[in-house]
């Protein structure tokens, strides 16, 4: 019993230390951010309303963008099982999770690139957690879908499931 005990301590101690790592390389004022939007998240509260320096975009824009073939990256932000179950079609998985731990999956897209990112709705906390790390960045052309795949489905908006 005692040699479970301390195994369990030591995977904490080694859990904690990985996460203080983790967030070594991003500002404490940012990570404190993130902390309070999780923490609205999980209390099922709204998200803000808009997040500085970032536009909105409606789900109408969003289909005409997608239907006029608009030069974007269009970004999930939800959790894999999520976006494997249905997403949006053309939409790349970008985890704020992963993000937050590896801030190198953001290279393969260019600072000017347009990006646009969605999750569940105005009480998901993962896309505009998203947003403020692409943001610390560099990335310049964001925009927040913040009504997310809720909206998306209501509208009757073409979804896929899995990968592609």
């Amino acid at each position: 019993m005692v040699k479970k005990l301390l195994i369990v301590a030591l995977c904490l101690t080694v859990a904690g230390i990985a996460s203080v790592a983790i967030a070594a390389d991003w500002p404490e004022p940012l990570i404190k951010e993130l902390e309070a939007l999780k923490l609205a998240g999980h209390d099922k509260k709204d998200m803000p309303a808009s997040l500085a320096g970032i536009q909105e975009i409606t789900g109408d824009e969003l289909k005409k963008w997608i239907d006029t073939k608009k030069k974007f990256v269009l970004m999930d932000n939800r959790l894999k099982a999520d976006y494997d179950k249905e997403h949006i079609v053309g939409a790349v998985l970008l985890t704020v999770d992963e993000l937050v731990k590896d801030p190198k999956l953001a290279e393969p897209y260019k600072k000017d690139d347009i990006l646009v990112n969605y999750c569940n709705g105005v009480k998901c906390w993962r896309s505009p957690g998203a947003i403020l790390l692409l943001k610390q960045l560099g990335y310049k052309n964001i925009y927040w879908y913040r009504v997310g795949i809720p909206d998306w489905v209501k509208k009757d908006y073409p979804t896929v499931e899995g990968k592609k």
